[in-house]
C-alpha cells in the first residue's frame, strides 16, 4: 500500500515529464502501482472497502465472550460448533478493531508533585545472600515526590512492627517528613477498603500522627499512581544486589544506607538534576521531626518452660531459674528483646532478627562448674532404715538403682521387713543377698523366713 507522500511524488514526477519507468526505477515500486496512481489522479490513499469473516458473527461473539469468561480460543471453538467458517486468526483480528473483549487503550497520564507534598513507599521481594545462605528478603522503599531523594532497607520480614521500624528511619534519613504517604493498598497498613476509601489500621495511624504524616492509597490497578518508588525496585535489584554477599542484616543495611548515599548524589538524566539537589528546596518544606519518638517496640506474654527459656519467633532466651513456670512479659525492640518478671526482675538479650530456632543463653544463667540440680533430700524410709540399722547403707543405695520397683516402694517393703522379722534372721538374709547380688525383695523375704524357721521353729529330740 503506498503512502501519501509516495502518491504525491508520482504525481508530481508525472507533471515534470518523467516516465513511468523511471518513477517506478526512482521509487523502487512497481510500474502497475504507478499507472494506478495516475489512473486515480489523487494523491489520497484509498479505503479498502472489504467485509470482515467476523461481522455477521458479531451478536454471537459477543454472547459467547462472557459465558467463555472471555477466552477467545473457546469462542472460537463454540463458533466452529455452530457453522461458522472463519479462522482464530480471524477472530481476534476483528475483536482488536473493535475493541470487543478488552478495555479501549488511554494514554498515560502524569503525576506533578510540589515540594514537601508527598512520599511514596511500597515493597518488593527480592533474594539476598546473608552469610553464605541465600534468603528470601523483602525490600521496603521510600522516594519523595519532588526531589527523587531514595532510601531503603532489606528486611527479613516485613510486618507491621518493621514497617514502623523502617519508616522512623526513612524519616531519619530524610530529616522530616512530607504531608501524606502513597502507599500501594498493603495489607500491613490497610485496616479496610482501597483507594479514597482506605482506612488505615487504628495503630499505625496513630504511629504516622505521632511522626507528622496520613497515609493515603492510590485505587487498585493504577500502578502508574506509585511509579516513583516501583522505579527504583529494578536498580536496587540489578545494581546494589548485583554480585554482593552479606554477613548479616546490620552489615546489609549499613551499606544500602550508603549505598543511597552515593545515588542520591548522582546526575539522573530522567529528571536532568541532582536528587540531592532538588532536596535542598524541598527539605525546608518537610514537617520537622517531634523532639522525642518514643521507642518502637512490640509486646508478648510468655510462659517460662522448666529448662529455664523462653520461645520468641522459634529462638529461645535464657532467663534466671528463679523464673521458671512464671508469666513474664516480653518486649521486642530493634536490636534488644527485654524479659520482664516484676520492675525489679529483668533480663536483655540480642535480638535474633530471623526465626531460625537459635538457643540463646547468658553466662550468668548457667550453673556454676560442679553445681548440679540440688540434690534431694533422702526418702524418709530410709532415713528410718540407716538410723536403725547404719550398716544397711552400702546395700541400701545398690537397692535404689537396681531394684525392679519403685524407689519408695522398695524402700517401705525392705523398712517392712526390718520391723516385722527378727534381726538376725534379717540381717542374716541381707547379708547372704549382698554376697550374691540379690535385690529382689520378695525374694529376700522368702530367705528371711527360711532362717526363722530354722532358728525359731527346731524341734528337740525326746529319748523314749
Amino acid at each position: 500500500m503506498l503512502s501519501q507522500s509516495q502518491r504525491a511524488t508520482i504525481l508530481q514526477l508525472h507533471l515534470q515529464g518523467v516516465g513511468k519507468r523511471e518513477i517506478a526505477r526512482l521509487l523502487q515500486i512497481s510500474r502497475q502501482s504507478v499507472r494506478q496512481v495516475l489512473k486515480a489522479n489523487s494523491s489520497v490513499v484509498p479505503k479498502i472497502e472489504r467485509a470482515e469473516k467476523a461481522t455477521p458473527y458479531r451478536q454471537q461473539i459477543l454472547e459467547l465472550l462472557p459465558r467463555c469468561k472471555g477466552n477467545l480460543v473457546r469462542v472460537h471453538e463454540e463458533l466452529l460448533a455452530s457453522g461458522a467458517t472463519l479462522s482464530y486468526q480471524a477472530l481476534t483480528a476483528f475483536c482488536r478493531r473493535e475493541a470487543i473483549g478488552r478495555a479501549p487503550l488511554l494514554p498515560a497520564g502524569r503525576y506533578e508533585f510540589d515540594p514537601g507534598q508527598e512520599m511514596q513507599h511500597d515493597t518488593s521481594p527480592h533474594e539476598v545472600v546473608i552469610g553464605g545462605r541465600k534468603c528470601k528478603a523483602q525490600t521496603a522503599a521510600v522516594t519523595l515526590c519532588y526531589s527523587r531523594m531514595l532510601f531503603f532497607q532489606i528486611l527479613p520480614t516485613f510486618q507491621r512492627f518493621d514497617c514502623k521500624l523502617f519508616l522512623n528511619d526513612a524519616a531519619g534519613y530524610l530529616n522530616g517528613v512530607p504531608e501524606r504517604v502513597m502507599i500501594d493498598n498493603t495489607h500491613v497498613v490497610v485496616l479496610r477498603g482501597s483507594g479514597r476509601q482506605m482506612e488505615p489500621v487504628p495503630e499505625m495511624a496513630a504511629f504516622a500522627q505521632r511522626i507528622g504524616f496520613r497515609f493515603v492509597a492510590h485505587e487498585i490497578g493504577d500502578a502508574n499512581r506509585s511509579a516513583r518508588v516501583e522505579r527504583p525496585f529494578h536498580f536496587i535489584e540489578n545494581n546494589f544486589l548485583a554480585g554482593r554477599t552479606f554477613a548479616d542484616w546490620q552489615l546489609l543495611n549499613n551499606q544500602a544506607r550508603q549505598w543511597c548515599d552515593r545515588v542520591n548524589a548522582t546526575y539522573k538524566k530522567h529528571i536532568r538534576a541532582v536528587p540531592r539537589e532538588l532536596y535542598a528546596v524541598e527539605r525546608p518544606l518537610l514537617k520537622p521531626l517531634p523532639v522525642w519518638l518514643p521507642e518502637i517496640y512490640r509486646l508478648h506474654h510468655r510462659l517460662v518452660d522448666i529448662e529455664g527459656y523462653v520461645s520468641l519467633h522459634t529462638n529461645r532466651y535464657s532467663v534466671p531459674p528463679s523464673f521458671l513456670g512464671r508469666q513474664v512479659e516480653v518486649r521486642e525492640t530493634r536490636d534488644h528483646v527485654e524479659i520482664e518478671l516484676d520492675a525489679r526482675h529483668i533480663v536483655r538479650h540480642k535480638r535474633i532478627a530471623t526465626p531460625d530456632q537459635v538457643r540463646v543463653t547468658l553466662p550468668e544463667h548457667r550453673p556454676k562448674r560442679g553445681e548440679g540440680a540440688c540434690k534431694r533430700d533422702p526418702h524418709p524410709e530410709e532415713t528410718a532404715i540407716l538410723a536403725a540399722i547404719p550398716e544397711l547403707a552400702p546395700y541400701v543405695e545398690k537397692l535404689k538403682h537396681r531394684g525392679r520397683k519403685g524407689i519408695t516402694l522398695r524402700l517401705r517393703q525392705l523398712l517392712r521387713l526390718l520391723r516385722e522379722y527378727p534381726r538376725e534372721a534379717f540381717l542374716g538374709a541381707i547379708e547372704e543377698a549382698d554376697h550374691y547380688g540379690l535385690y529382689d525383695l520378695d525374694r529376700l523375704e522368702r530367705m528371711i523366713l527360711r532362717r526363722v524357721r530354722q532358728e525359731y521353729c527346731r524341734l528337740e529330740d525326746h529319748d523314749d
